[in-house]
């Protein structure tokens, strides 16, 4: 038999279970808050981790889930991102932020230094 036909048969017994609702998405406003306040991991835990591993002095963080705690962009400035690539500075707050990143879905930074920011920021 080939094995994508295999493949093709396994999949077509697999389902979600209704009674495990640690699995499914929030359905409401409220459970979205519920789920959010059980993952650990909201924008002033991510703030306040990244004001103290990082020295940042600006942090921005938007949920951008709907409320559930699964889906974050974030706007870091760091004296520590100065004569570092972009790709050394996701590694640095990837790094601070391990545990959180870990129980989460998405994570966006968007890394600059005090100077790169004074250019950037709305005025």
């Amino acid at each position: 038999m080939d094995p994508r036909h295999k493949l093709t048969k396994s999949l077509d017994q697999l389902f979600v279970d209704p009674s495990n609702a640690a699995i499914m998405s929030a359905r409401t406003d409220d459970e979205a808050a519920r789920n959010a306040a059980n993952s650990g991991v909201t924008p002033e835990a991510i703030k306040q981790k990244l004001e103290t591993n990082l020295g940042a002095t600006h942090v921005e963080i938007e949920d951008m889930s709907g409320g559930c705690g699964q889906m974050f962009e974030a706007i870091i400035v760091s004296p520590q991102f100065t004569k570092k690539t972009t790709l050394a500075r996701h590694r640095l707050v990837n790094a601070a932020l391990k545990e959180e990143i870990a129980a989460i879905h998405a994570w966006t930074p968007k890394c600059h230094t005090p100077e790169e920011w004074e250019k950037k920021k709305p005025q």
